[in-house]
């Protein structure tokens, strides 16, 4: 689990230092900001989606996703929570707290390095891999947080619960190291960036946060087709 604490620590390490940069950006600058972290994510998104080898796979996860996230009216709730949150510690911002959150837990969970890290770790006992993912994660927090704002300190918690559960259930996953597999996870996680990028963008707002039930779907999928 080392490997997964000193993730979530460097995550909000570099969250903190970003809000505290970001109070001494001009409003121009932020915006500036916020429409490159949309094209990243459009690009990053883009090329995680695409290379997708599964399409039916991943489109049923998101449909399933969606409707389950929309029925349970996650993205209202992670608002409701930021809005909270935001109150409590007197942060001001346009950024909503699910865009942060959401984005920042997408791009710091999904992908390789993360399923693989975390295997490795519970497997093997070899953290190598997630200190390095740590080091990039904290990196990119500081960027992120000073254009998303307090959402982004929070997507420490989700480092913390799902590389920890992969981690701690690391024979359970270990399917997840094959390509199929992690590629249908990772397509799923790279259209929900891509929507990011659209909504960052000011192009067209997805409530994103109502697909995440879809990362979890496509696992069981993924599972399920083992045995057909």
């Amino acid at each position: 689990m080392i490997g997964t604490v000193v993730n979530t620590i460097l995550v909000i390490a570099g969250s903190l230092i970003g809000m505290l940069l970001r109070k001494g950006i001009p409003e121009n600058i932020k915006k500036i900001i916020m429409f490159g972290l949309g094209l990243f994510s459009c690009i990053l998104g883009g090329k995680m989606g695409f290379e997708m080898q599964r399409p039916l796979l991943v489109v049923l996860s998101l449909i399933l996703g969606g409707v389950l996230g929309e029925i349970l009216h996650i993205e209202d709730l992670l608002e409701s929570i930021g809005t909270k949150l935001k109150h409590l510690v007197k942060a001001r911002g346009e950024t909503s707290f699910a865009q942060g959150f959401v984005f920042a837990s997408l791009l710091f969970c999904v992908g390789p390095m993360t399923i693989l890290g975390s295997i490795q770790a519970g497997l093997q006992n070899k953290p190598e891999l997630l200190f390095i993912k740590s080091l990039m994660d904290g990196v990119s927090s500081i960027i992120l947080a000073s254009g998303l704002g307090l959402g982004v300190i929070f997507s420490a918690l989700t480092v913390l619960v799902i590389q920890g559960g992969l981690t701690l259930l690391a024979r359970q996953f270990s399917f997840l190291t094959d390509p199929v597999y992690l590629n249908d996870f990772t397509s799923v996680g790279g259209i929900m960036i891509f929507a990011i990028g659209l909504r960052l963008l000011d192009v067209k707002r997805i409530k994103v946060s109502n697909f995440l039930p879809a990362l979890v779907i496509v696992l069981l999928l993924a599972f399920i087709t083992r045995f057909i």
